[in-house]
């Protein structure tokens, strides 16, 4: 399986679409780290950036974000990657606070302009 988180330095990104950076980590079935790899994604707000084809072309199903628009949702959904929302701290505690069942999708939607369809 393969995470994405919005990253900034080695913390979550507070806003999806304005992340510079993704830190995609791979884990094996134990849920353990086995590969880790940061990417750039093209300008722009995310729900309107390629950003969701390059992830799901990297074999990312889950994303882990802080703040999110629901157009951003949508288009990670188009590309079969699931939100969690409500993200935040670093992102190795963030991954394995996740993958010990104790982060669950918190329902926050982002609506700050012109990032809203």
């Amino acid at each position: 399986m393969k995470v994405a988180i919005p990253t900034v330095g080695t913390r979550v990104d507070e806003h999806f679409g304005h992340a510079r950076t993704f830190t995609i980590f791979a884990l094996n079935d134990a849920n353990e780290v086995i590969e880790e790899e940061t990417f750039f994604p093209p300008s722009g707000c995310g729900c309107k950036s390629t950003v969701g084809v390059t992830m799901q072309a990297k074999g990312v199903s889950i994303m882990l974000a802080g703040n999110i628009g629901q157009g951003a949702i949508n288009k990670m959904a188009e590309h079969g990657i699931t939100v969690i929302r409500g993200c935040e701290g670093e992102i190795r505690d963030v991954l394995t606070r996740w993958t010990n069942g104790e982060i669950k999708d918190q329902n926050i939607l982002c609506n700050h302009e012109g990032c809203t369809h």
